[in-house]
């Protein structure tokens, strides 16, 4: 009665939207591209691209194809290829990707890791820890009238 249709799936077209005012708790795997334009918390597994509007907010690690942030992320973000922050993006979390852009205005606080393995789980845990303050070097004390270089590295 019903024929079974495969159909190939495109991972370079949307298939998927949280419009602005959905809020989606869960996991998220999906072979075709995701846009987020509402609130998202759970993990994101994407073959294809990864977009974050500029109204979305989205609580989750990512890992996709191509990932760009126009909105807002708090997680690690994993992209296979290029992870682009728009100017209007924030990016808390760490980060693992092939190729990185980040245009003016765009906020990225974590770490990152740029190589051939950024598909593969190559991506810290985000910790919510205050960074450590660095000690600063003391000057050596010299004789009268010699001058003392100091080098701070931050």
């Amino acid at each position: 009665m019903f024929k079974s249709k495969k159909s190939k799936i495109d991972p370079n077209m949307t298939d998927t939207l949280i419009g602005e005012g959905t809020s989606f708790e869960g996991k998220i795997k999906s072979e075709a591209g995701l846009r987020v334009e509402g609130r998202m918390e759970g993990d994101i597994e994407c073959t294809g691209d990864v977009t974050i509007g500029e109204n979305g907010v989205s609580r989750s690690n990512i890992k996709a194809r191509n990932v760009v942030i126009a909105g807002k992320v708090i997680g690690n973000v994993s992209a296979g290829a290029k992870l682009t922050i728009k100017s209007t993006g924030q990016l808390h979390g760490n980060l693992s990707a092939l190729e990185l852009s980040i245009e003016s205005g765009g906020i990225f606080h974590g770490t990152s890791k740029m190589d051939a393995s950024a598909g593969a789980d190559a991506v810290a845990p985000v910790e919510d820890k205050a960074p450590a303050k660095e000690q600063e070097a003391k000057p050596a004390s010299a004789p009268e009238g010699e001058a003392v270089a100091v080098l701070k590295t931050w």
